[in-house]
């Protein structure tokens, strides 16, 4: 399974899919857009964002706008905040001019827009026509910049529209849609494949279904090779081991395939079976070393955190250990396996803790919150979100409780990125923990995520933050206390699943033993945090 690409993935606090079925009512839908609630960080069920699930109405939809609904309002529940576009009958025909009649109401100010726009004679591209729709729609309610980098937002669907009718494929038109995005001048805010969304829900739900193999590309020959397999998954079980070679799956040669495309060969239905063709060695000559398993696919659980106990004596002759956690993504379940990581460790004896970010791209915000949580106590501040208004709202715990109050220090480095920076700021501003490393990534932004009604994803920058001392992470990133180079770290996650139940890769690495040294300068003080 190709690995997300880091840094331009997923700050996200809540992604909803869209229903399965379709509206086939003649009337106009009552469909909501966005909902916001208040979170509740007393139990690990709050959600910071939520995204309501939207009734697809080929393109029948009343539109009424607040002016300011779609902002960034964690303290309070915003409703009424609906977008929707009413298209006439003639929205299927041949070539058709379709309207679409937008209307605003607020206190100050009524608005009124129509953008007609050519429909087009290509059932692929006027299926893409719907997706633009969607996509204005959602952007001109919940974008961060209220002005659109500047530009006339809704001239930009009538432009984009008129430029997609003379094309003939989806790939086309959707490059469109991307090319609009672009002009907003926000790389975070942007359109994803079917495909591409749902290896994004992949790393998001922890879960899959197919055979637990890691696979990529080598280098140097351009093989597909196995990386690893996950313990107790349908391949570890069938005897398939790292560094074999993908030959076939199905009958189907994989000549020319990357990482993420044999990986979706391999995905399907609980209950089916896979058939791999594997080369073991080194000669092609003959026909030993080939070998063909029939592989069951199951749900495959993939587990964001990988743990270890450091051993170490004391100058004073005592055993002393250390918790090592190294958290690879923010998940939905990234705070519980991370508790009762902390949990077990606790129960060893453990006197203190490294909690390592390194190269961890984001992922969902509650999930860092809730993680967070694990290390504070009382009613902190975890993060300052700012809407698109300029409104300053801070997300706080109520009545924390830390699972352990010992000495933490946090490994960052530049591939530390968005909910990484947002846990890395609330433990080190509340004064929690040391950080150890290289300056973050940088990137303040917030992304929520909306499942179009084609399979296709819209990931939105809908706010921004700072950390709890008000320091400003986009473009910034937050600077550690200590600096250190590591001597060896492990890159992927097929080395740390190689390592583990082994320290040699934990020894070796110099940060780790730079983190170390901090942990004992504050036992030595009698210091906890």
């Amino acid at each position: 399974m190709k690995a997300l690409c880091p840094k331009s993935d997923f700050d996200l606090l809540h992604f909803s899919p869209s229903p399965s079925s379709t509206c086939k009512s003649s009337k106009p839908c009552s469909n909501l857009c966005h909902q916001f609630r208040s979170p509740n960080f007393s139990n690990h069920n709050n959600s910071v964002f939520h995204s309501s699930s939207r009734s697809r109405c080929c393109f029948r939809a009343r539109c009424k706008k607040q002016s300011n609904e779609g902002s960034f309002r964690p303290a309070a529940l915003k409703k009424d905040a609906t977008l929707m576009t009413r298209v006439g009958r003639t929205v299927f025909g041949i070539a058709a001019a379709t309207v679409i009649s937008v209307s605003g109401h607020s206190s100050a100010l009524a608005e009124s827009l129509t953008v007609a726009f050519p429909v087009s004679r290509a059932r692929e591209v006027n299926t893409v026509q719907r997706t633009l729709v969607e996509a204005w729609g959602l952007i001109r309610e919940t974008f961060i910049d209220p002005t659109f980098n500047h530009q006339d937002w809704d001239l930009k669907l009538q432009q984009t529209m008129v430029e997609m009718f003379p094309l003939r494929s989806a790939d086309a038109a959707y490059s469109k849609i991307s090319g609009m995005l672009a002009t907003l001048g926000d790389p975070f805010t942007r359109i994803v494949s079917p495909k591409e969304y749902q290896s994004f829900r992949i790393g998001s739900d922890g879960n899959l279904q197919g055979v637990g193999l890691y696979i990529n590309v080598e280098p140097s020959s351009g093989h597909l090779v196995v990386l690893s397999c996950i313990e107790g998954s349908p391949a570890a079980r069938a005897g398939i081991h790292e560094g074999d070679e993908l030959i076939e799956i199905d009958g189907q040669k994989l000549d020319g395939l990357d990482g993420e495309a044999a990986a979706q060969k391999l995905r399907g239905r609980v209950g089916t079976s896979v058939t791999v063709k594997l080369h073991s060695g080194t000669g092609f000559d003959d026909n030993s070393g080939f070998r063909e398993v029939k592989v069951p696919r199951e749900v495959i659980r993939i587990s964001p955190i990988y743990s270890a106990v450091i051993p170490h004596k004391t100058p004073d002759g005592h055993l002393s250990k250390t918790g090592y956690v190294r958290l690879s993504s923010f998940s939905q379940t990234a705070a519980t396996e991370m508790e009762n990581a902390i949990q077990e460790m606790e129960d060893q004896g453990v006197q203190s803790y490294i909690l390592d970010l390194r190269n961890n791209p984001g992922g969902l915000v509650k999930a860092g919150l809730d993680v967070a949580q694990i290390w504070l106590d009382g009613d902190e501040t975890l993060v300052n979100t700012i809407d698109r208004d300029g409104n300053m709202l801070p997300i706080s715990m109520i009545d924390g409780h830390a699972l352990t109050h010992d000495p933490l220090v946090v490994l960052v480095n530049e591939g530390s990125a968005s909910a990484s920076e947002i846990l890395a700021g609330a433990l080190h501003d509340n004064g929690r923990a040391i950080l150890v490393g290289h300056r973050t990534f940088g990137k303040g932004k917030i992304q929520s995520v909306t499942e179009l009604h084609d399979g296709s994803a819209l990931f939105i920058t809908v706010a921004k933050y700072l950390s709890p001392a008000l320091h400003d992470i986009d473009q910034v990133g937050i600077a550690p206390d200590v600096q250190c180079t590591p001597d060896m770290l492990a890159s992927t996650m097929g080395s740390f699943l190689k390592e583990k139940g082994s320290l040699s890769s934990l020894e070796a690495d110099s940060c780790i033993m730079v983190a170390e040294h901090e942990l004992e300068n504050q036992e030595s003080k009698g210091t906890a945090s």
